[in-house]
């Protein structure tokens, strides 16, 4: 008789959970962190959605408001952290609530995690290609001309096609592209902080990266003062670092994967966070201070020109830098965001296997099938269509009514945006909820919070309540049912989308999922039940 060979602490540990190895058990605790530090992505969410920041704050909101928003951030991902220990399972969000809270949270919180991955990689897929067209427009006179919505969303979609075969080539080139991610943050940011500081003629002063107020959304007059101010605009700009800090929960989603899972990806939740946070708020506050105080034709200042074609980025970087700068500057970017996009799309994936081999998934069997290479192939591609589905909207024009004058404003990424933060946050608060529910009964794990959680876990819970009610604003004039210049396509269609498909779960958990969905399926009881053939 061939002996068996013995159970590695993770595959017990999997065992114990009710889960047998299916997943190829490759991935270090760097490439743990690789990947949640590079869905993060300073280099993605930093750039392509600075326009919140900007539009509904202004330079102070974005450089005051960004340490802020991430150390609440910090507190729910050291939250979070102390659950992956316990429960290391690619369920992740999902598993958590249902283990802690029953079938019934576990069904909710699945949806909302899979609702907020999947509008992440939509609008971290399509950030990217407006960089590229941008990036390509640099070097190219007649392509810059040649610009128009369907040519970014083709480059959109090209992108999501490569990222999913990535994908499914192989979960080894995942980690090595992941751990290359890494460091291209880490230097490409370095590069693009060095650029901005050197390269320009001059700078803001102090006060007009510390102090100076905008409100680009045309609510309220354009007012940045004022009660209706301080609690209607100024908090949007807060989906800014809300937006950028999240995805971290790949680091659980890719822990069935991941060595030492227990914690590796805990370590690989908070030091994601950490490290971003410090990044992020550097690479902004040196956009900020690289606003120069008049626009290239003399005619306004460098603020005005920036809130005068939309609010993003990139207004600054062409008034402060030769194109050739200009061109590095977003080809980093660019780079970024793609590694970003593809570890998205891995996050994803692995949620919609978990959840589809609990059967929680019309479909079920496909999307929790694996190919040869032990990747859930079929659900890269799921996730990838649904992501180009919800972004249809950015295919419409968008120009908005400001001081007399048009402006061009991305309605639908802010959208998509705001999905996925919404979506995101609202099922990470319900496993923090019961865990803090359950107090000491809460079997913990190698990496803890010990008796802090007491005071974390409600922290945590009130910042995503806040956050989520504040991203489903309007985030334009015309996006307000009530005022005269109202249009569909001036709508956030946040509070539709989601709330459509609360109501969708709603009753088809009513109507029939409550009669047969018990939570995640035990493939065995204890790890004396696994039998590994040599």
């Amino acid at each position: 008789m061939t002996a068996t060979p013995e159970l590695s602490d993770d595959e017990k540990q999997l065992a114990e959970l009710g889960y047998t190895q299916e997943l190829n058990r490759s991935w270090s605790g760097f490439s743990n962190f690789a990947i949640s530090f590079s869905i993060i992505s300073i280099l993605a969410g930093c750039f392509t959605s600075f326009g919140l920041g900007w539009n509904d704050g202004g330079p102070a909101a974005i450089a005051w408001g960004w340490p802020i928003v991430a150390a609440f951030i910090l507190i729910i991902g050291v939250c979070m952290s102390e659950l992956v220990s316990a429960y290391p399972t690619s369920g992740g969000i999902y598993w958590w609530a249902s283990k802690l809270g029953g079938p019934k949270a576990g069904y909710y919180t699945g949806w909302l995690n899979l609702i907020g991955l999947i509008a992440i990689v939509a609008s971290v897929a399509y950030g990217c290609a407006t960089f590229l067209d941008l990036t390509l427009g640099t070097f190219s006179a007649s392509w810059l001309a040649g610009y128009s919505l369907t040519r970014v969303f083709i480059i959109f979609l090209i992108i999501l096609a490569v990222s999913a075969l990535i994908n499914i080539f192989s979960s080894h080139l995942l980690a090595v592209i992941n751990n290359v991610s890494v460091w291209w943050h880490v230097f490409g940011a370095a590069a693009v902080v060095l650029i901005l500081i050197i390269v320009p003629k001059q700078h803001a002063s102090l006060h007009d990266v510390f102090a100076k107020t905008i409100n680009n959304t045309g609510i309220f007059s354009g007012a940045t003062s004022g009660v209706s101010w301080l609690f209607f605009v100024l908090p949007i700009s807060a989906i800014l670092t809300q937006y950028t800090i999240t995805g971290y929960d790949a680091s659980a989603h890719l822990s069935e994967e991941t060595k030492g899972a227990s914690n590796a990806a805990a370590k690989g939740i908070w030091q994601s966070i950490l490290y971003s946070a410090i990044g992020g708020w550097v690479l902004l506050v040196v956009f900020l201070f690289a606003v120069p105080s008049t626009s290239p034709d003399g005619k306004m200042s460098g603020s005005d020109f920036v809130s005068a074609n939309g609010g993003g980025v990139y207004n600054i970087f062409i008034q402060a830098m030769s194109s050739n700068w200009v061109g590095i500057v977003l080809i980093v970017s660019t780079a970024g965001q793609f590694f970003c996009g593809v570890a998205c799309l891995t996050s994803s994936s692995r949620m919609l296997f978990a959840f589809s081999r609990d059967r929680a998934v019309p479909g079920w069997k496909l999307w929790s099938k694996l190919n040869k290479n032990r990747v859930p192939a079929n659900g890269v591609i799921l996730s990838a269509v649904i992501a180009a589905l919800i972004t249809l909207p950015a295919l419409v024009t968008v120009l908005i009514p400001i001081n007399g004058a048009d402006v061009p404003t991305p309605i639908a990424f802010f959208a998509v945006v705001s999905i996925g933060v919404v979506g995101l946050y609202l099922a990470f608060a319900i496993p923090i909820y019961y865990r803090w529910k359950q107090g000491a009964a809460f079997k913990v794990g190698s990496w803890n919070l010990g008796k802090k959680y007491k005071w974390l876990a409600p922290i945590a819970l009130i910042e995503i309540v806040l956050t989520s009610i504040i991203a489903l604003f309007p985030t334009s004039l015309g996006g307000m049912p009530w005022d005269p210049s109202f249009a569909w396509k001036f709508v956030n269609y946040t509070p539709l989308l989601v709330g459509g498909v609360l109501i969708l779960l709603w009753i088809f958990w009513h109507a029939s999922v409550k009669k047969w969905f018990t939570g995640p399926i035990r493939q065995i009881e204890s790890p004396v039940e696994l039998t590994k053939q040599p």
